[in-house]
């Protein structure tokens, strides 16, 4: 008898790894599509629509990859073999740590109401001024929406309200601009006239969406009010996005103040 060839010795032969490399592929062109999708339109060479068809496709994409390395998993168990077990087991886990991202951000708009405006004074909203031109070439308004929005964010943002501080205008000031450098926004006018205001627009790191920001601080008997207002120029909800910006923003505030 003729000696059998190393790969007539593996039990079911090219199968098991072939739908392991299928698998692979499918994350790779999952990954491409994920990636590639908010560049792309933050450098305009694809329209918004464009870009979130790419990422519903990646994620589909990533959702079949995970299904057929189950299936190419399930195969080198039977056949007993042991790389492509190793393999589809890393393919599953690149995977889902692929799709954690998109999925958790999936998970926050759903939960999140659908506005886009979030101030800590709902009866008079800090106004853009120096930001006012930007805001009225984007979809979005310039002023606060109203009332619908004012109720939304009560039920959803209860957390979101004005801070108070025991120190000197001038100090309170000086760290709120130096908390909105630390969140690395871009400071459009700072106004110290009847009230001081600080402006400024935070760009997102992937798809490079421009969100407004006004700062207000009101002198008060017992110190200065501090209150914050955060816009999207683009979209119908965000995604609870301004309400944590406005939290992060007082969380820097709170160490700048000490």
């Amino acid at each position: 008898m003729s000696p059998l060839s190393p790969q007539s010795r593996l039990r079911g032969g090219r199968w098991p790894s072939g739908i392991a490399w299928l698998s692979a592929l499918l994350l790779v062109l999952a990954a491409l599509l994920l990636l590639v999708a908010g560049p792309a339109y933050r450098l305009e060479l694809l329209p918004l629509s464009t870009a979130f068809g790419l990422l519903r496709y990646g994620g589909l994409l990533g959702l079949g990859a995970i299904a057929i390395a189950l299936l190419a998993l399930l195969v080198a168990l039977l056949c007993r073999r042991k790389r492509v077990i190793w393999g589809t087991a890393f393919t599953i886990a690149s995977t889902v740590a692929l799709l954690w991202v998109p999925w958790t951000y999936w998970q926050r708009a759903q939960s999140a109401p659908p506005i886009h405006d979030i101030t800590t004074d709902l009866e008079t909203p800090p106004a853009f001024m120096a930001l006012a031109p930007a805001r009225e070439a984007a979809p979005n308004a310039v002023d606060y929406p109203g009332e619908s929005f004012a109720r939304r964010q009560r039920e959803a943002y209860p957390d979101i309200q004005p801070r108070h501080y025991p120190l000197p205008l001038a100090t309170v000031r000086a760290a709120a601009e130096a908390a909105v450098l630390d969140m690395g926004w871009e400071i459009a006018d700072i106004t110290v006239d009847a009230v001081d205001t600080i402006e400024a627009t935070a760009t997102t790191t992937w798809f490079g969406f421009k969100d407004d920001v006004v700062i207000r601080l009101t002198q008060e008997s017992d110190g200065i009010r501090v209150d914050a207002r955060s816009a999207s120029r683009l979209g119908r909800g965000d995604a609870g996005a301004n309400a944590q910006r406005i939290r992060d923003y007082f969380e820097a505030l709170e160490r700048r103040t000490g």
